[in-house]
Formats: structure tokens, C-alpha cells, sequence
């Protein structure tokens, strides 16, 4: 067992590491949306996404410095994923859903502000994209209605995305 000086050093080391950290890649971020220009909205999710897998590069060093014992930690982690298995089974559509979403906000011509219609037969939809989540897609349609569509939903429908506004639209805005 270490003494407990060095363990509260190597903690306050790999704190500071996570603050400088965060400033990097927040430098590396802007500086790439300066060429890309990303939508502030997906600029948001990157970093949330790289900043969770800083906090747990982070947890895992702390873990290591405070001499968890690997056994116990291997147990508890499984007792969690199999919990999360569980669920996810009876709960498909949540994963089916996230998925969805991923695909849609990296791969879909999709995108926030953008004016789509999602071509149904039973329940024809039309509006702009206000946000995409984990689970749902918002759209504002033209008469102020905001309706959420799940994401999976969103996937096995065929969509117009339109890249300027319907002039009903761009009026009712003005």
C-alpha cells in the first residue's frame, strides 16, 4: 500500500491532467470547426462524447492509485453489465434507438435547422429539425407544433431533407 501522500498527489496530478485535457481538446475542437463549421449543436455532443471518455480515462487512473483490488473491481463491473444487459434486453428499442441516433447525426443528410418531410402514407410530417437526441428527433412544424419522432422510427421512413426553408415557413418566421 502506497502511502497516503502520494495517492492524494497522483490524484491532484490526474486532476489537473483532466482540466488540461479539457483545454486541449476544446483548442483542437475550435480550431477544426474553424475549417468544418460545425453546427453548435454537434459541437456540443463531440465534446460531451470526448469529455466522457476523458472522466473515464481519469477514473480508471484513480482507480489504479488508490489500489482498488482488480478482483472486487471485476466483479462489481460485471454485476453492472449484466444489469445493463438485462435491460437493454428487455428494453431493445432504447438500443435500437441510440444507434438510430448516431446514425442519423453522422451519417443522415439530416441536419438541425434543416427543413425536411418525412413521407408516410398514414401520417405525412413536414418541418424543421429543432433537435436530435439519444431517443428522438423534434421537429416544429409549420403551425408551431413540436413533435417528437423516435429515432428508430426516424430510420425506416423515407425523408425529403430540403436544404432551404418552404417560403410558408421562411414568412411565418420574418
Amino acid at each position: 500500500m502506497k502511502p497516503i501522500h502520494l495517492q492524494i498527489l497522483g490524484t491532484i496530478i490526474l486532476l489537473l491532467l483532466l482540466f488540461i485535457g479539457n483545454l486541449i481538446f476544446k483548442t483542437i475542437l475550435n480550431r477544426i470547426d474553424k475549417k468544418v463549421h460545425f453546427a453548435q449543436e454537434r459541437k456540443r455532443i463531440i465534446y460531451k462524447i470526448i469529455r466522457s471518455f476523458i472522466v473515464i480515462l481519469i477514473g480508471i487512473g484513480l482507480i489504479g492509485i488508490w489500489g482498488v483490488d482488480p478482483e472486487q473491481l471485476l466483479l462489481f463491473l460485471a454485476s453492472i453489465l449484466t444489469l445493463l444487459a438485462v435491460g437493454f434486453f428487455a428494453q431493445w428499442s432504447i438500443l435500437s434507438n441510440i444507434t438510430a441516433s448516431l446514425i442519423l447525426f453522422f451519417y443522415h443528410p439530416i441536419r438541425i435547422g434543416g427543413y425536411i418531410k418525412i413521407l408516410d402514407k398514414d401520417l405525412p410530417i413536414e418541418g424543421v429539425v429543432e433537435n436530435i437526441t439519444i431517443f428522438f428527433l423534434y421537429i416544429r412544424t409549420s403551425e408551431g407544433e413540436l413533435l417528437s419522432i423516435p429515432n428508430m422510427q426516424v430510420m425506416q421512413k423515407t425523408i425529403s431533407a430540403q436544404r432551404k426553408l418552404p417560403e410558408k415557413i421562411e414568412k411565418k418566421d420574418n
